[in-house]
């Protein structure tokens, strides 16, 4: 017998629908329609909770393959979230172009490194254009961490398109400003991202 057909014959038991089932695992009444109808398996987490409420070894629930299967799925699901997580942070790192020396302010004789609060030798303009750049990727990493966390996997990639598109345009206009130290920074970010987004698609 597959796990599908045993669920729902454990629930037909106890005389329960799917919906009271789904509150007493803490699920949702999807998650239960799913697994009954052998279109996914439930987390590990999930597992020991069916377990105990049916009172059944997770043994006679999974067969050997079954169980091998799901948590492989289970720990490709966790290091795509690892990386979502350090994408999501490197994202918010770009706060810190606001705050660290990488601008060059002249006195007349010598070029002092500033941060972005201390310099003056640019336009209001590019002050402006500078500080909501920075504090709108830091937004989007915020959101990307939000959303991974609370599994919004497909707004999470169009949040991630976002961002990348974001990251060249400041590399664009940072190299077009002449702001060496800055652009440096913002392209390592980039590149850090494109390689744990090609790392996260590779993971299988």
């Amino acid at each position: 017998m597959e796990f599908n057909e045993k669920i729902q014959q454990l629930r037909k038991q106890r005389n329960l629908t799917q919906e009271q089932l789904a509150e007493q695992l803490y699920v949702s009444r999807t998650a239960i329609s799913k697994w009954e109808s052998g279109k996914g398996y439930p987390s590990i987490e999930s597992l020991k909770y069916i377990s105990k409420f049916f009172s059944v070894t997770i043994d006679e629930l999974l067969s050997g393959e079954e169980l091998i299967s799901l948590a492989q799925t289970e720990n490709c699901s966790n290091l795509k979230k690892v990386y979502d997580f350090i994408f999501s942070l490197l994202d918010m790192m770009a706060i810190a172009c606001i705050f660290l020396p990488l601008y060059g302010k002249s006195d007349g004789t010598y070029i002092h490194a500033v941060n972005l609060f201390d310099f003056t030798d640019t336009s209001a303009l590019h002050l402006t254009i500078y500080c909501t750049t920075f504090i709108a990727m830091m937004g989007i990493g915020t959101a990307k961490l939000l959303l991974t966390h609370f599994d919004k996997e497909a707004w999470g990639s169009i949040v991630t398109k976002y961002s990348l598109a974001l990251t060249a345009a400041a590399i664009c206009f940072l190299a077009a400003a002449r702001e060496p130290y800055t652009t440096a920074l913002i392209f390592l970010l980039f590149v850090a991202k494109i390689f744990v987004l090609t790392k996260r698609i590779q993971t299988k």
